[in-house]
């Protein structure tokens, strides 16, 4: 195939054929094992080699896109996977993300996408609204919780050196002292990921807690004794909304309380926990989240959007300017109600995800995420409750939110033997896919963790859990 000027007559078969496809699987995901290593590993085996010299052209390379690809693809969209709380793709941000790719502009200036800039102004203002966020806070989409968390410590960074008279974005952190950052064992491996970027680094975090699954005890006044010590110098304190191991969360308004009294900056990680404050049912898990300094979310989680997404959102919207705010004559200025985001956030090409987020939010509203988040927590009482009646499995905590912690337990097995027989079903539940979620490591036990986050999910797609485990631990 030459230039591909000479292929835009394929364009509206290929498109066509696609949809197609797309159909057909939409129509059947339901009934399909989310994984299962089984021909998937062969598959992607498949698209090996070298360079084509001479391309094979755009229909025949699509063709085994939608044979050898999708053979070689998880059903992460489908109501069984439970791995990473990994949410699906509603109806209206399926469709959405399709017409993104369609437009294909670049979200960062008002001048490049007017459509996508519109839709991140108003869909981060209806985030705000639906977590309960202060609406004169700053705010921004991201490709995810990392960036988010990157993009909300970065904020946290810039204001940490103002403390100490300190422009970083402009001159960096020569010549500073160490920041210092502060967490429960809850935080997780996104911050400190975002940490290392920043420079500020993430074996210097100082962790506080009170038993081996990582919670704080704030009565035991370590985390203000730390504080305290610092005699008035600025620090960042990262509090958890939503663990991964059993949804676990910090104490978010004591935590705010300590931080703005002794000087500290509160970040908030909520990638899936901070979504617990749209229902009255869970909300009291997340009080204190709008008396933080920064809190992000993902979308490609319990929002549903497709990935990737995520947002960042800061009390001090000037923040984010300082850090991510870049002159250059080829730049325009911005005006009040065309807003620029790329000034906003890491990343100066930007996809529209805005189109997704809103049309998700536009299509089922504050009353239809708070039925689904309220569905979703029943399904993990549920299978806990399937869980106590079981002789065989044991519950390692009380889901509070979507995450489900237990492990295998048969009778009469030494306690010295459970991990290894644990982390070996983790493998056969992987390899077989049926259902899909892998092994973590919870109060010093292997254990799984499934997550229930997809729009899919009904009582039918948890009810198969422990039977399907239990049949492969029995082969």
């Amino acid at each position: 195939m030459p230039d591909p000027i000479h292929d835009r007559e394929h364009l509206s078969e290929l498109v066509t054929h696609v949809a197609e496809a797309a159909r057909d699987y939409l129509a059947r995901v339901d009934q399909l094992p989310a994984g299962g290593t089984a021909g998937r590993d062969q598959a992607a085996g498949h698209f090996a080699g070298e360079l084509p010299e001479d391309g094979d052209g755009s229909v025949a390379t699509v063709t085994r896109l939608l044979t050898d690809g999708v053979q070689a693809a998880v059903n992460s969209a489908g109501p069984r996977f439970f791995h990473f709380v990994t949410g699906g793709s509603t109806p209206a941000a399926l469709a959405a993300d399709w017409l993104t790719s369609t437009l294909d502009n670049n979200a960062a200036l008002w001048v490049s996408s007017p459509l996508g800039s519109k839709l991140e102004q108003v869909a981060i203002g209806w985030l705000k609204d639906l977590f309960g966020l202060p609406r004169s806070w700053g705010g921004v989409l991201t490709t995810g919780a990392t960036m988010s968390n990157f993009t909300a410590l970065a904020a946290a960074r810039q204001w940490w050196g103002e403390e100490q008279g300190s422009n970083i974005a402009e001159r960096g952190m020569s010549g500073l002292p160490a920041v210092p950052v502060m967490a429960s064992g809850f935080i997780h491996a996104s911050a400190e990921k975002a940490l290392s970027m920043l420079g500020i680094g993430h074996k210097a975090v100082q962790l506080f807690t009170s038993d081996s699954t990582g919670a704080i005890d704030l009565a035991a006044l370590a985390l203000e004794g730390a504080l305290v010590g610092l005699k008035g110098a600025p620090a960042i304190v990262i509090a958890t909304a939503g663990e991964v191991n059993a949804g676990g969360f910090d104490p978010i308004a004591a935590m705010a309380d300590l931080a703005h009294r002794h000087h500290a900056w509160l970040h908030v990680d909520g990638a899936f926990g901070l979504f617990a404050r749209i229902s009255p049912v869970t909300a009291d898990l997340a009080d204190g989240v709008e008396l933080a300094d920064s809190v992000i979310a993902d979308g490609h989680k319990w929002l549903n959007v497709p990935y990737d997404c995520g947002f960042a959102f800061c009390r001090d919207a000037r923040l984010l300017n300082a850090v991510f705010g870049m002159n250059a004559p080829y730049f325009p200025a911005t005006e009040a109600d065309h807003p620029d985001f790329l000034y906003l956030a890491p990343e100066m090409s930007r996809r529209a995800r805005s189109l997704a987020v809103w049309a998700t939010l536009a299509a089922y509203g504050r009353n239809g995420y708070r039925a689904m988040i309220e569905r979703h927590r029943g399904l993990a009482k549920r299978l806990a409750d399937q869980i106590r009646a079981s002789s065989d499995f044991e519950l390692l905590a009380e889901p509070r939110l979507n995450v489900v912690c237990f492990r295998y337990r048969p009778a009469g097995t030494p306690e010295s033997e459970l991990d290894q027989i644990n982390r070996r079903l983790g493998q056969a539940i992987i390899a077989d896919g049926t259902v899909y979620f892998g092994t973590t490591v919870y109060g010093g036990k292997v254990a799984f963790r499934p997550a229930i986050a997809n729009w899919r999910t009904t009582e039918r797609d948890v009810d198969i859990i422990l039977d399907v485990a239990r049949g492969l631990a029995d082969r």
